[in-house]
């Protein structure tokens, strides 16, 4: 069972899949049997949110840094780029609610949202480390409840009655 709950920590961990993907393995009966919900919440939590700071200290210097590289500088530039027009656009948006957003743009679980890149969204927006931090774990919380539902089948059950 300490292999699972290890494979749930770290594939909460890797961007793009993060706990969004952990919390089906971990309810799932592959490899071992699901994890119990309130300790695989914790553990996917955990795991997800342990790389947020460096994210939100160090991701915007290292693209800097590697923006005038010669292999990665055009990738580079183009995420600094990238990250800075779709967050002034966010902020033009948003306005005042722009934690709101945030925490709705983690929590809502799609591809390419999620706490790596809100984290690296509210890096470059030089938005405030608390109260960014408290969206992106209001909206990892919020992924989580999702998935956890889906993977339950409750959406699937409900278009089925509802349809």
């Amino acid at each position: 069972m300490l292999k699972k709950y290890l494979l749930v920590f770290i594939i909460s961990m890797i961007p793009l899949i993060e706990l969004r993907g952990a919390v089906p393995v971990g309810l799932s009966s592959l490899w071992g049997d699901p994890i119990s919900i309130v300790p695989l919440y914790i553990i996917c939590i955990i795991g997800n949110m342990l790389p947020v700071p460096f994210i939100f200290f160090f991701a915007r210097r290292v693209l800097v840094w590697g923006s005038n590289k010669k292999v990665i500088g055009k990738f580079f530039t183009f995420c600094l780029e990238k990250g800075e027009k779709g967050g002034k656009k966010l902020q033009e948006k948003a306005g005042k609610g722009l934690y709101w957003a945030l925490f709705l743009f983690v929590g809502i679980p799609l591809p390419g949202t999620g706490a790596w890149t809100g984290t690296l969204a509210a890096s470059l927006l030089d938005m405030d480390f608390k109260k960014s931090i408290i969206a992106v774990i209001a909206g990892v919380v919020l992924a989580g409840v999702i998935m956890g539902l889906a993977s339950a089948g409750v959406f699937g059950a409900a278009s089925a009655i509802f349809s």
